[in-house]
């Protein structure tokens, strides 16, 4: 009679299957760490700005008394150095103290991921000025599109659009018709794209002339 064949089964390990909640804490502590802040990059084309004001020198103040509270968020770059996905302003705001390291969370993620941090991170600001909202937007759209792609590529290109628009609209709380027009923006020229923000013409006319020519803009101007 043959002998039988040994059937191997792979078990979870008992730790890892009785992982407690204290457990999964500490492992996200453990990539908590204070990073030099000169091996910090600024994340590529960041949309939102960080301003010098009231606020600005009410946390400079809060960090030299306290300390950083809320870990700022980074991942770790293929040449070794840091990117900043979000804490921007903490960041500065050490600078200002003068410290020399700021307390990060250290994060894997892929650059499209890391953009879709960022802006949502960001999107948690009380004030956003327009001229931020259309370009993080749009960063955050192709970030969205370009993983669609990439999960299913059988999928037409209009489809995952429309996916990633519908997705997206569910995260920040907008529609999508309103994501677009604000995506517009970006068309705008500079001094009108600053007009805006500063309330000097109102959203949907800027829409209306984002339509228009680099040139057709700057004679209206």
């Amino acid at each position: 009679m043959a002998r039988s064949r040994e059937t191997k089964i792979e078990l979870t390990a008992y730790d890892d299957l009785f992982q407690t909640d204290e457990s999964r804490e500490e492992a996200k502590l453990s990539k908590i760490r204070d990073i030099p802040i000169s091996e910090i990059d600024e994340f590529p084309d960041h949309p939102f700005k960080v301003l010098m004001d009231e606020d600005m020198e009410q946390l400079v103040e809060s960090i030299k008394r306290n300390g950083v509270m809320t870990p700022a968020t980074v991942r770790l770059k293929e040449d070794g150095r840091y990117e900043l996905i979000s804490g921007h302003r903490r960041k500065k705001a050490c600078e200002l103290a003068g410290l020399e390291t700021l307390k990060c969370e250290v994060k894997e993620l892929t650059r499209d991921e890391a953009i879709i941090v960022m802006v949502e991170s960001n999107l948690q600001r009380s004030v956003i000025l327009p001229s931020e909202k259309a370009f993080a937007y749009k960063m955050c759209l192709e970030a969205m599109k370009r993983q669609g792609e990439r999960s299913d590529l059988t999928s037409s290109p209009m489809g995952t659009k429309l996916r990633s628009d519908a997705e997206l609209a569910e995260k920040v709380g907008e529609s999508r018709n309103q994501i677009q027009r604000y995506i517009r923006l970006t068309e705008l020229v500079p001094e009108i794209l600053q007009m805006v923000d500063e309330r000097q013409i109102a959203f949907r006319p800027a829409v209306e002339i984002s339509y228009l020519t680099e040139e057709q803009q700057y004679t209206l101007l």
